[in-house]
C-alpha cells in the first residue's frame, strides 16, 4: 500500500468505496464527489487536498480529504476519510490519518478538527478517531436531527 495524490482515474472507485461502506447517504456521497471534482479541476487552489491509498495495482482502496480552515492561521479540517470495506482493519485508515497529519505539520498546521455523527453506526468511527489520538472537544445535541449529535474531535500536532 502506498499513498498518492488523487487522480481523475480514481474518481469512480472512490465513489464506489463511499457507497460500499454503507455509512453515507446518497446526498452525503454527492457532497463528497463535489469536493473531489473541485479538487480534480483546481488542485490545491480548490482549498482541498485529497490523497488516496492504493494497492499494488495502483487501485484506490481508501482516501482522505482535508483542508485549511478559512480565517485561521494553523487549523485544518479532515472533511472525508473512507476505506474500502474489503481492506478495513488493516491499518489503511490510520496510515491515511498519519500521512495527513504529517502533510499538515509540514504546512505549519497545529490543530486538526474532524466531525462525525453520534448515530450508532458511527461508533466504530468514533473509536477510530480516539485510537488515532483525537479527543472529543465539542458535542452539539440534535445537530443533524433529533438524537443525532454533531461530535467534533481535535488533535494538536
Amino acid at each position: 500500500m502506498r499513498i498518492r495524490s488523487l487522480l481523475n482515474k480514481d474518481r469512480e472507485k472512490i465513489k464506489d468505496i463511499l457507497s460500499a461502506t454503507d455509512m453515507f447517504t446518497d446526498e452525503e456521497i454527492n457532497v463528497a464527489m463535489e469536493l473531489i471534482d473541485e479538487f480534480l479541476e483546481k488542485g490545491e487552489a480548490s482549498g482541498y487536498e485529497i490523497y488516496t491509498a492504493v494497492n499494488e495495482d495502483d487501485e484506490s482502496i481508501g482516501y482522505i480529504c482535508f483542508g485549511k480552515r478559512p480565517l485561521t492561521i494553523a487549523t485544518y479540517d479532515i472533511y472525508w476519510i473512507a476505506v474500502d470495506p474489503c481492506y478495513q482493519g488493516n491499518g489503511i485508515g490510520k496510515s491515511l490519518i498519519k500521512f495527513t497529519e504529517q502533510k499538515i505539520k509540514e504546512k505549519g498546521g497545529m490543530l486538526i478538527l474532524v466531525e462525525t455523527s453520534s448515530q450508532e453506526k458511527y461508533q466504530r468511527t468514533i473509536s477510530f478517531y480516539n485510537a488515532c489520538g483525537y479527543t472529543e472537544v465539542a458535542r452539539i445535541r440534535d445537530f443533524y436531527k433529533p438524537t443525532d449529535d454533531l461530535i467534533i474531535f481535535a488533535k494538536y500536532i
